[in-house]
């Protein structure tokens, strides 16, 4: 299977909604899909994110990415920050992430973006192998750290 992955538009929530959903279930959240629809709705019509929908030749909704626009103020670029990613059961181990990743880059690089950078699970080997695969690197020089408020 070769996906079709396209930036989605506040037309596709119908697609985004359910698999966005799944997402958050997969982190152990309870299903809300009119928080989704609600979460997911704004981001786009407020600009505030890319997100962008794989699918198939009949526009099933296969996974979606949302990046985050951020800025380095010591390299004085534009990055951003690969938030979410998530593939359907059903798609899963076809490709359809790498496409998404792919599309990601392409897009980040053509909005004038220097780079992207994601956080993910430490015992999440494979993700970690599928994103060096596709030329991530671990950063080795910064830890990571959060203030819940």
């Amino acid at each position: 299977m070769s996906p079709n992955v396209r930036p989605a538009t506040v037309h596709d929530l119908d697609t985004l909604v359910p698999l966005f959903d799944g997402y958050r279930q997969f982190y152990g959240k309870p299903s809300d899909l009119p928080g989704a629809r609600t979460f997911l709705g704004a981001r786009l019509a407020q600009h505030q994110s890319v997100i962008l929908l794989a699918h198939d030749a009949q526009g099933a909704g296969l996974g979606f990415t949302q990046l985050y626009p951020l800025f380095s103020s010591v390299r004085m670029v534009r990055t951003y920050l690969l938030n979410d990613l998530f593939v359907a059961a059903a798609a899963r181990r076809q490709g359809v992430a790498a496409a998404l990743l792919r599309e990601a880059a392409t897009h980040a690089r053509a909005l004038g973006a220097a780079s992207l950078s994601l956080s993910t699970a430490l015992d999440n080997a494979p993700a970690q192998a599928l994103y060096e695969s596709l030329g991530w690197q671990r950063d080795r020089q910064f830890c990571e750290y959060a203030l819940t408020l």
